[in-house]
């Protein structure tokens, strides 16, 4: 029995898919990193497979992808293994989710990217984020902790009820947050002002790949944990002026899981043609 996993590490979560000798997705596995991102990415593959039923043995094929991916290393294992870019694992995962995906957004914990693909989901062009937290989702983090005193997970349903958003105009997480802090001291109501953070953050990201060309062709898949928050989801739509998808094939997960999905595909495939060409495990 073949096995192949994509394990994605990132800044602050590590992802992993599972796929059978068929091509199957057999399980998947979303996980918060500890300090030791090494020790989380291993948890995360060992999760995967012991709630598939499987184990090392039963692996193939091992790629990473992500921010850690260079951070984990293998002894004594009889499966092959190596690293590929992220902005690759993250197109090939999208193209398989939605084959008329021509333009992802992807807005992480610690980066954002936009990537346009071509008709043979191939990456034409992108541009990545991932030296200022304003365009991130951190940049929300930081301020629905620090401000709001509430999870980031409900700024989303908060931002919903708002009739009328505030312009956050501040380019840089610790001034927008004297902004938001100065409507307080005014009594703008809160689900104004995080309407206004998601449709700043939105304005960034949206500007960030017109400034490589990019052109946000359809369709347009939104992936990433900020995917979740359909307050962003609901903003990029409205800037945009157009749909945007937000993958659910794996459950509310699968926005996160995009890159480690493109990451097994593209080991099972490396791993079948070297079995083609006269390869061993």
């Amino acid at each position: 029995m073949d096995m192949f996993v994509g394990l994605d590490i990132g800044s602050t979560t590590s992802k992993a898919i599972l796929l059978d000798e068929d091509n199957n997705i057999v399980g998947f596995k979303v996980n918060r990193n500890s300090w030791d991102v090494e020790e989380s990415g291993k948890k995360t593959l060992m999760s995967v497979l012991e709630e598939a039923g499987a184990h090392l043995d039963h692996v193939s094929y091992l790629m990473l992808t992500g921010y850690g991916r260079r951070t984990i290393s293998f002894k004594d294992v009889s499966f092959g293994h190596d690293t590929m870019p992220e902005i690759i694992a993250h197109g090939k995962g999208s193209y398989r989710l939605l084959p008329s995906c021509r333009t992802i957004i992807d807005i992480g914990g610690q980066d954002t990217k936009v990537i346009s693909l071509d008709d043979n989901g191939l990456v034409k062009k992108f541009q990545m984020n991932d030296k200022c937290a304003a365009g991130t989702g951190r940049y929300l983090d930081k301020l629905a902790e620090d401000i709001f005193q509430i999870s980031v997970k409900d700024l989303g349903e908060i931002s919903s009820r708002s009739e009328k958003p505030v312009e956050i105009s501040a380019q840089c997480t610790v001034f927008a947050e004297s902004e938001i802090i100065t409507y307080l001291s005014q009594k703008v109501p809160r689900e104004d002002i995080i309407a206004g953070m998601h449709n700043a953050l939105v304005a960034r990201v949206i500007q960030m790949g017109v400034s490589a060309g990019i052109e946000y062709r359809d369709d347009v898949l939104f992936t990433g944990g900020v995917a979740k928050n359909i307050g962003v989801v609901k903003a990029m739509e409205e800037q945009l002026g157009k749909k945007v998808i937000v993958p659910k094939d794996l459950g509310e997960d699968t926005p996160q899981l995009t890159a480690a999905l493109g990451a097994a595909e593209t080991g099972r495939v490396k791993f079948e043609k070297a079995q083609g060409q006269g390869g061993s495990r």
